[in-house]
């Protein structure tokens, strides 16, 4: 993995607190989803990668699974242990998942969520199927950010200010929900899964200025980002959000879940 991608993955670390804050949940029919397209039972094994402070590891051990997740991050894994105390059939492990050998393997599921494209490309199937008990299932959550048909004004008045900085994203408006490609092709290619389904999931978060400075303070480009662009861009965001009559913005987010049985 090249340096500037290792220091954006390892950027999150150092928010844990604000990261547990302010990064959203995922819907809960997307857990719904997940156990019965994985065929989950109680007490099923499932290996997390890259839990951060725990958003999806939650759901996952309150349905009753015996949970071990592995996560990069020192202060981010404190965190994820301390939201998930309640439940002592989950384990958190510091490691990074490249290179992490377990003690155990014969998983029932393997789950990543908004976190596998940080992995290593070359291995990270090969890593997942190697942990997998036989008919054992790769489960993948994609996608973040969702800009659909009559969404919030405020994020192409924003853009201008990006653009200002340099930091704009080139093209703008983004795709529609429904245009962003999933993940089946990859998963097919790699040649260790089968029955790819999919699933799609979009919902909305209203925020306030301060809310939602502190959102965009744990993504990687913006922690990645010049000290005085930043202050330059959340001046700018504060003051378009609080002449706002409602203070609000609406934002909205897509998830995509994949859910692939390892072949035979």
């Amino acid at each position: 993995m090249d340096t500037a991608r290792e220091t954006l993955r390892c950027s999150f670390d150092q928010f844990a607190t604000l990261y547990d804050r302010a990064r959203p949940k995922y819907p809960e029919q997307l857990f719904d989803d997940l156990f019965a397209l994985g065929n989950l039972r109680l007490g099923a094994r499932v290996l997390e990668i890259g839990c951060g402070t725990g958003q999806a590891s939650r759901p996952l051990a309150q349905r009753g699974c015996r949970l071990v997740c592995v996560e990069l991050g020192e202060r981010l894994s404190e965190v994820a242990r301390r939201n998930l105390a309640a439940f002592p059939q989950a384990e958190v492990i510091t490691a990074s998942f490249d290179t992490w050998e377990p003690s155990a393997v014969g998983f029932d599921m393997v789950f990543a969520a908004s976190a596998w494209h940080w992995l290593n490309p070359s291995k990270r199937y090969g890593n997942a199927a190697r942990l997998l008990k036989p008919g054992g299932n790769l489960a993948l959550v994609t996608g973040s950010h969702a800009f659909p048909k009559g969404f919030d004004p405020f994020f192409t008045e924003i853009q201008g200010r990006y653009d200002a900085i340099g930091e704009g994203p080139g093209k703008w408006p983004p795709p529609l929900p429904e245009e962003i490609p999933d993940e089946r092709q990859a998963i097919e290619e790699s040649g260790l899964f089968a029955d790819v389904r999919v699933r799609r999931y979009l919902w909305t978060v209203d925020y306030t200025a301060d809310s939602y400075v502190d959102l965009l303070s744990t993504y990687s480009d913006h922690i990645a980002m010049d000290q005085s662009k930043r202050d330059v861009l959340y001046a700018e965001i504060r003051r378009r959000i609080s002449a706002r009559p409602s203070g609000l913005i609406r934002k909205d987010y897509q998830s995509i879940l994949h859910v692939a049985r390892l072949r035979h």
